[in-house]
């Protein structure tokens, strides 16, 4: 019978570590399974180079999204934002491609409107401001064409 309880005890013991290692998981990869607390819009930009799959969305410096899949759409690249429920974009929003740093990450940045209209889930914004590629720009300037 001590055998049996003690057997018991472990084995709902490692089903929890277990549900809780897939928990965090989860949670670490940035999925969500029972629902998302986001919506989605998306961007068409000339140029992305340097911009990633989960890269962070910003008003003001403050992290409102991510970026989710990154596609070619009419020889544009097509970005799908994902934003917190929670912040509301009206349809004049212009969305850039800024970086941190001089050689860091690349984030998209947002830079609110004062349209009374708001986005919706699924609009598409054309409203956007490329990323700038340094290496061209510094090559330009090597060779004088500045």
């Amino acid at each position: 019978m001590k055998k049996l309880s003690l057997e018991m005890f472990v084995g709902i013991f490692m089903v929890l570590g277990i549900a809780c290692l897939g928990w965090i998981s989860i949670k670490l990869g940035k999925k969500e399974i029972l629902g998302a607390n986001y919506y989605t819009i998306y961007a068409d930009f000339q140029s992305i180079a340097g911009l990633r799959e989960n890269a962070e969305v910003e008003i003001a410096g403050v992290n409102v999204g991510s970026t989710g899949k990154i596609t070619l759409h009419k020889n544009m690249a097509r970005v799908e934002l994902r934003i917190n429920n929670n912040i509301k974009l009206s349809d004049d929003t212009i969305i850039s491609i800024k970086t941190r740093g001089l050689i860091g990450d690349k984030v998209i940045d947002l830079s609110m409107g004062g349209s009374p209209e708001i986005l919706k889930p699924g609009d598409v914004v054309i409203e956007t401001e490329s990323s700038i590629d340094l290496e061209h720009l510094i090559s330009q300037y090597i060779f004088g064409k500045v």
